[in-house]
């Protein structure tokens, strides 16, 4: 059986556009690959701890020799790379927020890139994993719109997914998320609901497709 490793780092666990993407794309993939394994991590609900001192320098103590602290601290990180590791694919919610990804999710890529091991080797523990991002948009980062170039989700997520990690990403980036509760955006609330249809829409593929490339891989 496949695993699939579910990531949402949301805010909102209602009305939320990579939320509900991401669970599109879930749903396919249960569909077509019902005996599959999901581990399912809401950053948002249950966050991992951003890394301070204390857990950046227990990899440099023995074993041995750490305090209960850094015993703890070791066997989350351990616990959250071996997640990333024995995942047949990777599906995540990254919204933008301030121009760039939830710190949730930014504690959880801090957890999971350690040099030696996922990274910084010539074939990375993780590498070749399948990975299928969601970002979304309150308002539109497209070419020629005037906000041209300030996302800087996709492009630091593309990466420390695919270059560091060595994943194989593809995004999904549903736009004009705000259309309707913003009144200067109601405008646009077509464009936004054509936004949001696509992005099921190509969530729902790519989990069938996926799920089912596992599945008969599995069988």
């Amino acid at each position: 059986m496949a695993t699939l490793l579910h990531i949402d780092s949301a805010l909102a666990r209602e009305n939320s556009v990579s939320r509900a993407v991401t669970a599109s794309f879930r749903e396919a993939w249960e569909a077509v690959h019902p005996d599959g394994t999901v581990i399912h991590r809401d950053l948002a609900a249950e966050p991992v701890p951003h890394i301070d001192a204390e857990v950046y320098g227990t990899g440099f103590v023995p074993a041995e020799e750490r305090t209960a602290e850094q015993q703890s601290a070791a066997a989350l990180r351990e616990q959250l790379i071996r997640e990333l590791e024995e995942a047949d694919a990777i599906l995540i919610g990254a919204p933008l927020y301030n121009y760039a990804i939830p710190s949730t999710l930014k504690a959880w890529l801090d957890h999971v890139i350690l040099p030696g091991r996922t990274s910084g080797t010539e074939n990375p523990s993780a590498a070749g994993t399948p990975v299928t991002v969601v970002s979304s948009r309150g308002g539109s980062y497209a070419e020629g719109t005037p906000q041209e170039g300030n996302d800087f989700a996709v492009p630091y997520l593309t990466h420390a997914l695919g270059t560091v990690l060595g994943l194989k990403a593809e995004f999904i980036v549903p736009e004009l998320t705000l259309a309707r509760v913003v009144p200067a955006m109601s405008g646009l609330i077509e464009a936004a609901d054509a936004s949001a249809a696509s992005a099921h829409e190509a969530a729902s593929s790519l989990g069938r497709e996926l799920g089912g490339k596992l599945a008969g891989a599995t069988v």
